[in-house]
């Protein structure tokens, strides 16, 4: 079983990483080509095609000036589970790992990524942002899904071979799931959604929602749960799997607070 998640937009390469474990992107050769075309762009263009400031511009701009085509030291990298920062990070809440839920999340958790395609957690990082439904041009098409094409999805598919359990929790935006759903032909995916009491119903509350999708994730490695009925017993945070609302592969979990 294989869980998935988005990756984040804030990062953090200053705190010291909680483990001295780490791997390589196996799409290294991509990322390059990625990273060359965006060394092409002035922070002016960056700003227009991301449609962020003019500070996230120059900042985004400057990365890609800086980023080492060749790995460049450690000192510049670092973890992409312990990189990632954000409402769904806050929810995985990494700092707490010991070394074997480091392990077990290196072999059931994978990290969507614009830039890199598919990551393991301790797959090194350089610094970027490169959202996967960003309109970038390459001689494979308009956007970043005609550019990573079945190279994702495939991927997936050889790991989960090597599972007992070929199923997928799907903890990943629709932005990032789209890279690769053509895998819910292939295999059982599971898309837990998670909806809070609000005025007299119950609703997807984006932060909430975002950080029960990290909890979810942690709740797995930390239970090592290797098949999909094992996420009916999610309760943290309150939450509590609702079997009237869901569906086959629509889980959903709510939760209400007084």
């Amino acid at each position: 079983m294989l869980i998935l998640l988005s990756p984040a937009k804030t990062l953090d390469f200053e705190t010291k990483p909680k483990t001295d474990k780490v791997s390589k992107p196996i799409f290294s050769g991509n990322t390059n080509k990625l990273v060359r075309k965006m060394q092409e762009k002035s922070p002016e263009d960056i700003s227009r095609l991301m449609g962020i400031s003019a500070n996230l511009a120059n900042l985004n701009a400057d990365r890609y000036r800086n980023f080492n085509v060749r790995g460049g030291s450690q000192k510049h990298r670092k973890q992409a589970i312990l990189a990632f920062k954000g409402d769904v990070y806050q929810g995985l809440n990494v700092q707490a790992y010991n070394e074997r839920d480091f392990t077990f999340a290196q072999k059931h958790l994978r990290i969507l990524s614009g830039l890199y395609g598919l990551l393991k957690p301790l797959d090194l990082i350089q610094p970027h942002r490169l959202e996967m439904g960003t309109k970038l041009k390459t001689e494979k098409g308009d956007t970043l899904y005609d550019f990573w094409g079945d190279n994702i999805p495939d991927s997936i598919f050889r790991e989960l071979s090597t599972h007992k359990n070929q199923s997928i929790i799907n903890l990943a935006s629709i932005e990032y799931f789209k890279a690769v759903s053509r895998i819910e032909s292939k295999t059982m995916v599971i898309n837990p959604v998670f909806k809070d009491y609000s005025k007299g119903t119950y609703k997807i509350i984006s932060f909430f929602a975002k950080k029960a999708r990290g909890t979810m994730a942690s709740f797995i490695i930390k239970n090592r749960i290797t098949s999909p009925a094992g996420i009916k017993n999610f309760t943290e945070d309150g939450y509590q799997f609702n079997d009237s609302m869901s569906s086959e592969h629509e889980w959903i979990f709510t939760r209400k607070t007084s």
